[in-house]
C-alpha cells in the first residue's frame, strides 16, 4: 500500500521513517524540500514547517488609514498557502498514494496542522484512505504502536484551534489599528492589542500598581539569641509582630539585660515531606525559569529535546502517569547516565508514583524517554534534560524525612518561641536538587536552662507584593485561564518583544502601563481575564463537539464589536494618554549641543537610534545597540554631557552613547 505521511517538521518526518524503516530510509528533495522513502518507495514520509496555511484578510482591507478598525471585525478572513514549495511536493508525494497518515504533534494546533496538508490535497483525497497516528513520544516503541493502531482524524480539535486563529486575527488586527491609529503609532512602531496578550499586560499592571502605591507598616521583633549544650539557636518573642514601638519597647526593656531562660515546652514530630507531582508544561517552565531560563527558551528547549527522542511532547496538562508507561524500562535507561539516582529509585522507590491534581487523556506528564549523551548536548539543553529526569524519578522515589521541633523559653516571665528542622532522610531530595532547605538543629529538654548572649529589638517594615518573574505569570496565566499550554509562553515573549514589559522581574513600560490604562478606561472587559477565560472554554467546547466554530466566531466578533464601540467613543483621550506614555519611554534627555529633547527613533531601516527633537536645526545622534531593552534613567556623561543609558540584553550595564567620548576611548 503506498502511503504518504505528513508530519510537523522535518526533524519530526527524519525520526519517524528511520524508526518506520529500522533505518532503511532514503533522503531525496523535492521543490528544495526534504522528504523519505523507504520500501521500495512504498512509504513517503514529509515534514512542513508548522502552519503552512495562514488566515489574513483580503488585501483591500490592509489599508490602516482606509479601513476603519470596526469594519474589521466582521470581515471574513481568507486562507492562503503560506509556502508552496511544500505545498506542490505533498500534492506530488500524493500522487498514486492509497493512503495518507497525519503524524502531527496530538494537540489543537498539531491537528490543524494536519488537517492544512490534507486541505492541500483537496480533491485527490476522496479515493485516499486517511489515518491518524497519535504518540506523545519519538520512540520506537510508541512510534510503532501509534503507526499500527491508527485512528481518525479530529475534526472538532482542529476547528477549535482554527477559531482561535479567527478570533485572535480579528481581535488583534482591529484593537491594534484602533490604538495605533489614535496615538499615531503606525508603521514599524505599531502598538499591538490581543485577547490574551491585553489581560495578560493588565495583570503586570496591576501588581506594580500595587506595589507603587503600597505604604509600608513599622513593626519590631524581639529576638534573642541562645545558647543549649546541643549548641546555637535563635528564638523570637511569642507576640511576633509589635505593630506599637511603646508595647515592643516596654517588654524589650524588662529583658534586655536577661542572661538565662528555662525550656517551658518542646516537643519534636517526624514529618514526611511528598516528592513533588510529574511535571505538566507549566510546572517545567516555572521550574526551567529558576535556573534563569526565559519561558521561551525552555519551550524551545524541550520541543527539541522531545524531536530527538529524549522526552515526551512538552505540551500537556496532564500531572498523573497512564497505567501503560514503561517506568521500570525508562528507569533503567536512566541508569546509564544518572546510576546513583535510578539505583535509589529501583532499590527503595515509592510504591507508586506522585500525582498532581489535573489529568488528561491526549498525553501523559513530561518525562524523559530515552537516556541522553552530556556530550551530544550543549549545556543548555543538558540543563533542561536534567531537570526533567531528575523531577521524573524524584517522582518515583521515597517521602524525605523531617524533625520538626518547637521549644517555648521563658525569660523573665515572657514567652520565647524557637523552631527547628532537621532532614533525617533525603530520599527525593537527594534526586531533585533543585530545593533548597534550611537545617535549623534544636534539640532541647523541658526545664532546661539556656544562655542568652545576646536580646535585640529589631525594627522592620511590611513588604510589597513580588513582582512577577515569568514563571510566577506563567502560573498566573493559568490561574486565570489565560491562553493555553503551548500559548502562555509565547504571549510573555511578545510582551516583551512589544516593549511593554521589561527585566526578570518583570516592570512593566509606561507604553505598557498606558495602553492598559486607555482600555481600562473606555473598555474594561477586555482587560480583564474572565472574557477571554470564557472564550477559551467555548473554544473547548468545539473540540468536545458541543459548540460550532461558527457560534463561538460569533460570540467574539459581539464582544469585539461592543469594546470597539465604547474605544471609539474616547478616540482622543486614548490617543493623548498613549503619545504622552511613549514620549515618556523614548525620551533619551537633554541634548548638549542645542538643549533639546533626545528621543529613541528608528531609521527607515529599522536602525534604532537617539536624535535630536531639534531636527534639522540640530543634527546631533548617537548610536544604539540594536538588541535588548535601552533605558534612560536621568544619568549624563560627566566627560562629554551626552546621556547615559541601561542596556538590558542578557545582563544590565550602563554606557555613554557617546562613541567619541573619553570614557568609551579608555574602554576600547
Amino acid at each position: 500500500m503506498k502511503t504518504l505521511v505528513i508530519c510537523e517538521k522535518d526533524m519530526a518526518a527524519r525520526r519517524i521513517a528511520y524508526i518506520l524503516s529500522n533505518g532503511k530510509v532514503s533522503n531525496a528533495r523535492l521543490n528544495g524540500i526534504p522528504y523519505y522513502t523507504f520500501n521500495d518507495g512504498e512509504w513517503k514520509v514529509i515534514g512542513l514547517r508548522g502552519h503552512i496555511i495562514k488566515l489574513d484578510y483580503p488585501r483591500e482591507y490592509n489599508r490602516w488609514n482606509g479601513i476603519a478598525p470596526l469594519k474589521l471585525v466582521d470581515i471574513e478572513p481568507v486562507k492562503k498557502i503560506s509556502n508552496r514549495n511544500i505545498a506542490d511536493a505533498i500534492k506530488k508525494l500524493a500522487e498514486g498514494a492509497d493512503r495518507v497518515i497525519v503524524a502531527t504533534d496530538y494537540d489543537r494546533e498539531g491537528e490543524l496542522i494536519g488537517v492544512e496538508g490534507l486541505e492541500i490535497l483537496d480533491k485527490g483525497l476522496k479515493k485516499i484512505d486517511i489515518g491518524r497516528a497519535k504518540f506523545s513520544s519519538l520512540i520506537p516503541h510508541e512510534i510503532s504502536r501509534a503507526f499500527g493502531n491508527l485512528s481518525d482524524v479530529d475534526y472538532n480539535l482542529a476547528q477549535s484551534a482554527e477559531a482561535r486563529q479567527i478570533i485572535d486575527l480579528a481581535w488583534g488586527a482591529a484593537l491594534t489599528r484602533f490604538i495605533s491609529l489614535a496615538s499615531n503609532q503606525l508603521g514599524k512602531d505599531f502598538l499591538s492589542v490581543g485577547r490574551v496578550q491585553t489581560p495578560t499586560l493588565a495583570l503586570i499592571v496591576k501588581r506594580e500598581k500595587e506595589i507603587q502605591d503600597f505604604v509600608p507598616t513599622p513593626y519590631w521583633k524581639i529576638m534573642a539569641d541562645m545558647v543549649s549544650e546541643e549548641g546555637k539557636f535563635s528564638a523570637v518573642h511569642a507576640h511576633g509582630k509589635f505593630l506599637e514601638k511603646e508595647k515592643a519597647d516596654e517588654i524589650y526593656n524588662k529583658v534586655k539585660d536577661a542572661k538565662k531562660g528555662i525550656v517551658t515546652f518542646y516537643e519534636r514530630k517526624r514529618k514526611e515531606e511528598y516528592p513533588p507531582s510529574p511535571f505538566d508544561t507549566t510546572t517545567l517552565l516555572r521550574e526551567a525559569s529558576r535556573l534563569g531560563f526565559t519561558a521561551a527558551s525552555a519551550m524551545k528547549i524541550a520541543e527539541s529535546l522531545y524531536m530527538r527522542g529524549l522526552i515526551s511532547y512538552p505540551r500537556t496538562d496532564n500531572t498523573v502517569y497512564p497505567p501503560g508507561l514503561q517506568i521500570k524500562t525508562i528507569v533503567g535507561k536512566l541508569a546509564d547516565v544518572f546510576p546513583k539516582e535510578a539505583k535509589q529509585v529501583m532499590e527503595n522507590g515509592r510504591a507508586s508514583p506522585t500525582k498532581g491534581k489535573k489529568i488528561s487523556q491526549d498525553h501523559p506528564p513530561i518525562h524523559p524517554v530515552d537516556v541522553a549523551a552530556k556530550e551530544k548536548l550543549d549545556s543548555r539543553e543538558w540543563k533542561i534534560y536534567e531537570l526533567v529526569v531528575r523531577r521524573f524519578l524524584a517522582t518515583l522515589a521515597k517521602n524525605a524525612v523531617a524533625e520538626v521541633s518547637k521549644a517555648e523559653i521563658d525569660v523573665k516571665g515572657e514567652k520565647f518561641v524557637a523552631e527547628g528542622y532537621e532532614t533525617i532522610e533525603k530520599n527525593w531530595k537527594d534526586i531533585y536538587t533543585y530545593i533548597k532547605t534550611k537545617e535549623q538543629p534544636l534539640r532541647l529538654r523541658e526545664g532546661e536552662e539556656v544562655d542568652i548572649e545576646a536580646m535585640k529589638k529589631i525594627k522592620k517594615e511590611t513588604k510589597p507584593p513580588d513582582r512577577y518573574s515569568q514563571g510566577t505569570l506563567l502560573a498566573e496565566m493559568e490561574k486565570n485561564n489565560l491562553g493555553t499550554k503551548s500559548t502562555r509562553h509565547e504571549i510573555i515573549e511578545k510582551l516583551y518583544y512589544r516593549n511593554y514589559i521589561k527585566g526578570k522581574r518583570i516592570v512593566p513600560t509606561p507604553a505598557g502601563i498606558a495602553v492598559t490604562e486607555a482600555l481600562e478606561r473606555s473598555a474594561e472587559r477586555i482587560t480583564k481575564p474572565d472574557m477571554t477565560a470564557e472564550l477559551e472554554k467555548e473554544m473547548n467546547e468545539i473540540a468536545e463537539g458541543r459548540k460550532t466554530l461558527e457560534e463561538v466566531v460569533n460570540d467574539s466578533r459581539r464582544l469585539l464589536r461592543e469594546a470597539i464601540e465604547l474605544l471609539e467613543k474616547r478616540k482622543e483621550e486614548v490617543g493623548r494618554v498613549i503619545k504622552d506614555a511613549m514620549f515618556k519611554q523614548n525620551f533619551a534627555g537633554k541634548c548638549p549641543k542645542c538643549g533639546g529633547d533626545l528621543v529613541i527613533m528608528k531609521s527607515r531601516k529599522g536602525k534604532r537610534f537617539i536624535g535630536c527633537s531639534n531636527f534639522p536645526k540640530c543634527s546631533n545622534s548617537y548610536p544604539l545597540p540594536q538588541r535588548g531593552s535601552v533605558i534612560f534613567e536621568g544619568e549624563y556623561c560627566q566627560y562629554c554631557g551626552a546621556p547615559i543609558m541601561t542596556v538590558i540584553y542578557k545582563r544590565k550595564w550602563k554606557k555613554c552613547v557617546n562613541p567619541e567620548c573619553p570614557s568609551n576611548k579608555e574602554k576600547k
